[in-house]
């Protein structure tokens, strides 16, 4: 059995949709008995509704950078944690309260304060009819389990420095990953790799091959781990980390199916 594990924005995800190609590219991946799932910075529930619109139908979803691994139907098998305290910590960062947004994942919703214009949370949520619970500050240290906090900026450098800002204040308790023009901020030791590995784990699926595909730097860790791949459009720094390059994760599928 193979397993494929994409990213989502930037890779299975471009140019506003999910092209045709990518579709038929999964349906027969499984249709010979492979495992197809995505590997992504986001919420489940601001993926799901996508995936299902598209018609792409998948085995598992690894969400929030590996902070939280589900079955296919969403069920959570798995989720990290960051202390409360460190958020309240992190939400008073001067760098971090430029954020256009600050966005709490929990299992099974998105806890979201500090919206201003520029953000896009409300926006998707919207449109694609996931749950938002708005919060307070001072609702921070109340709420459930949260294995991500995610902000959201102008300039993909401006997140990237926020990013090694973060690592350097707080890189004994959590680590934040540059997502072009997000910050994904999940517990330390959280990675796609270590989402995958869990997944394996908790699947039975250890004697599988993995085929990773990806356009990003929080996709290194699945990349460099597994001997992935990248979309032709990644950057030439993050293709040069990876084993080669396809024009879709369609043609990926297809060749290695």
């Amino acid at each position: 059995m193979k397993i494929a594990a994409s990213d989502y924005d930037g890779t299975l995800f471009r140019h506003e949709e999910i092209s045709q190609g990518d579709v038929e590219g999964v349906r027969l991946w499984r249709e010979v008995g492979n495992k197809f799932g995505v590997v992504t910075g986001r919420d489940y529930g601001m993926l799901a509704p996508q995936l299902k619109y598209y018609g792409i139908e998948s085995d598992y979803a690894v969400c929030n950078n590996g902070g939280l691994i589900c079955r296919a139907d969403g069920t959570p098998l798995w989720q990290g944690e960051i202390p409360l305290k460190v958020l309240a910590e992190l939400a008073e960062d001067p760098r971090v309260d430029r954020s256009f947004h600050y966005a709490f994942s929990a299992a099974d919703k998105t806890y979201l304060y500090h919206e201003r214009e520029g953000s896009w949370i409300s926006r998707e949520a919207k449109q694609w009819d996931f749950q938002l619970v708005e919060i307070t500050e001072r609702d921070i240290l109340q709420l459930p389990q949260i294995h991500q906090f995610s902000l959201g900026y102008k300039k993909a450098e401006e997140a990237l420095e926020v990013s090694e800002s973060i690592n350097e204040r707080f890189g004994q308790i959590v680590h934040a990953y540059p997502n072009r023009c997000s910050v994904d901020i999940t517990p330390l030791g959280i990675s796609k790799r270590q989402g995958i590995d869990k997944l394996v784990e908790l699947m039975g699926w250890q004697d599988a091959v993995i085929y990773a595909i990806g356009d990003e730097v929080n996709d290194l860790p699945m990349l460099e781990a597994f001997e992935g791949f990248t979309v032709d459009s990644a950057r030439e720094g993050i293709q040069a980390k990876a084993k080669g390059s396809y024009a879709s994760v369609g043609a990926m599928l297809q060749e290695n199916r």
